[in-house]
C-alpha cells in the first residue's frame, strides 16, 4: 500500500504524518491488518529494538474519588465493588513495589485517586519514593495524583521522582461528555507543570468510549503536540457500576489499528500498552508488541491483569526481550536533547511542546481526575452494527489481590 510506504518513510524521519493518513490507518480493513502491523512495526524497531519496557502499578489510594470521569470505577458515586483504603504506608507501598520490581519491571508508577494531592499528601509521596528508591537501584519512580498546583512537580522532582503521569485521556471537543468536574485545560495545565519542572511527562488516551475515528485522531495529535516522552493507550474495561459499563465497542483488530496510527505519529515516543489490553485484544496481545515497546506488568489499579509468567513467556514467545534497568528506554536524540527528566527537545524530536500526563488503566485508571457523563454524544458513538451485543463480565474482573489487600500481588 502507497499509504503504509509513506508512513513508515514518515515514522523513520519522525516526520508528523496528515490527518487524512491517521485517518486511513483506522479506516483499513482487516484483510490489510498484518500489513499495518508490519509497517508500524518497522518504525517500532528503528527506534526501540525488540526491547519491551515493563511497568508496575501501585495504588497508594484506591476509590473515593471526588471527580466524576465516566470510566472510571473510583469515580464519584461508582457503584463498582471495588477495594477501598486510604494512603498507604511507605513500607507498604514499597513492599508492593517489590514485586513488580521482581519480576522484571524497571518503572513504578504510584497511583492515589483524588482530583489532586494537597501538599501533606505530597509529603507522603515523597516519603514513599525513597523508601522504593532506597531498596531498589535503577529503579524509575513515576507519581499520577491528579491535578498539580504550583510547587509541586518541583518537589515531587526533588523526591526523586523520574516522571509525571496524567492522561488527556479523549479529544479537547468530546472532554465534556465524559468528564465534568475538571478540564481539558485542567489536564494540559498539570503536564505543562510537570515538563517545567524536569519530570518525564507520560500522557495517553483511553479508547472504547464510543468515541470517532476523529476524536482518536484528535487525541494523538495534541499528544504529539505536546511532546510527552510516554504515550499509554488504555482500552476502556467496562466495569458494572460505572456510567460506561456496556461500551463494549472494541475488537482486537480496532486495537492494534488504534496503536499503529499512535506509532505513525508519535514514532519516537514510548508507547505503553496499558489497561484493557487482555480484556480488548485478547490472543492478539503478542501482535500488539510489534507496535508498542511497552506494557504493564500483572494487575491494574482496580481489575486484575493476565499473570505476571504469562507475560514474560508472551514477550519470549513473541521474539522480544525485556528491557533491563541498565538499557536508556528512549532514542539518544530524546534523552541528548531533553531536559533533567529525559524529555526530548521539542524542537529537536518534532514532537510538540507541552503535555499532560496519566500512568495506568483509568478502569481502573484512578489517575487523578475522571470523567462523568454515562453517554458519548450521538455524533461521536461507533456504530450498532460495530458494537457488541452485551457484555463481556467473563473478561473483567475486581482486583482483590497485592496493594491494600493481605494478599500476595500478581507480579
Amino acid at each position: 500500500m502507497d499509504l503504509l510506504n509513506t508512513l513508515v518513510d514518515k515514522g523513520l524521519r519522525r516526520e508528523l504524518p496528515t490527518r487524512e493518513e491517521a485517518l486511513a490507518v483506522l479506516a483499513t480493513s482487516d484483510d490489510e491488518l498484518l500489513d499495518v502491523v508490519t509497517a508500524a512495526g518497522k518504525v517500532r524497531r528503528q527506534w526501540f529494538g525488540r526491547r519491551v519496557k515493563l511497568n508496575y502499578l501501585v495504588n497508594l489510594k484506591s476509590g473515593l474519588c471526588p471527580e466524576d470521569c465516566s470510566y472510571c470505577s473510583q469515580r464519584l458515586g461508582s457503584k463498582a465493588g471495588i477495594l477501598k483504603y486510604t494512603w498507604l504506608k511507605p513500607d507498604q507501598a514499597s513492599e508492593a513495589a517489590a514485586a513488580g520490581l521482581a519480576g522484571g519491571a524497571k518503572r513504578v508508577c504510584l497511583v492515589a485517586s483524588g482530583r489532586g494531592p494537597t501538599d501533606r499528601d505530597v509529603d507522603r509521596v515523597s516519603d514513599t519514593i525513597k523508601a522504593i528508591k532506597d531498596q531498589n537501584e535503577g529503579v524509575e519512580v513515576c507519581a499520577c495524583l491528579g491535578l498539580l498546583s504550583d510547587g509541586q512537580a518541583e518537589r515531587l522532582r526533588e523526591a526523586g521522582a523520574d516522571a509525571y503521569n496524567h492522561n488527556l485521556n479523549t479529544s479537547e471537543s468530546t472532554y465534556g461528555d465524559i468528564t465534568t468536574t475538571h478540564t481539558y485545560a485542567d489536564r494540559v495545565d498539570t503536564v505543562q507543570k510537570a515538563h517545567a519542572a524536569g519530570l518525564s511527562a507520560c500522557s495517553g488516551l483511553i479508547a472504547g468510549m464510543g468515541e470517532s475515528d476523529e476524536d482518536l485522531v484528535d487525541v494523538v495529535y495534541s499528544l504529539r503536540a505536546l511532546d510527552p516522552d510516554s504515550v499509554p493507550v488504555n482500552f476502556l474495561i467496562p466495569v458494572e457500576g460505572t456510567p460506561l459499563a456496556k461500551e463494549w465497542n472494541l475488537t482486537p483488530q480496532r486495537c492494534l489499528r488504534i496503536l499503529a496510527m499512535v506509532r505513525f505519529v508519535c514514532p519516537d515516543v514510548e508507547v505503553r500498552i496499558a489497561g484493557g489490553r487482555e480484556v480488548h485484544l485478547r490472543t492478539m496481545q503478542p501482535l500488539a508488541l510489534h507496535l508498542a515497546n511497552s506494557i504493564f506488568l500483572g494487575d491494574y489499579l482496580t481489575t486484575e491483569g493476565q499473570a505476571g509468567k504469562a507475560d514474560l513467556e508472551m514477550i519470549a514467545d513473541a521474539g522480544f526481550e525485556v528491557e533491563g534497568t541498565g538499557q536508556v528506554t528512549l532514542p539518544e536524540h530524546r534523552v541528548t536533547a531533553g531536559t533533567g527528566g529525559g524529555c526530548g527537545s521539542h524542537a529537536e524530536s518534532d514532537c510538540g511542546s507541552h503535555a499532560d500526563a496519566g500512568c495506568g488503566s483509568h478502569e481502573g485508571g484512578g489517575c487523578g481526575p475522571c470523567g462523568s457523563a454515562a453517554e458519548a454524544p450521538a455524533a461521536a458513538r461507533v456504530p450498532e452494527t460495530a458494537r457488541v451485543s452485551e457484555a463481556r463480565t467473563d473478561l473483567v474482573a475486581v482486583r482483590r489481590r497485592g496493594a491494600g489487600t493481605d494478599l500476595a500481588p500478581n507480579a
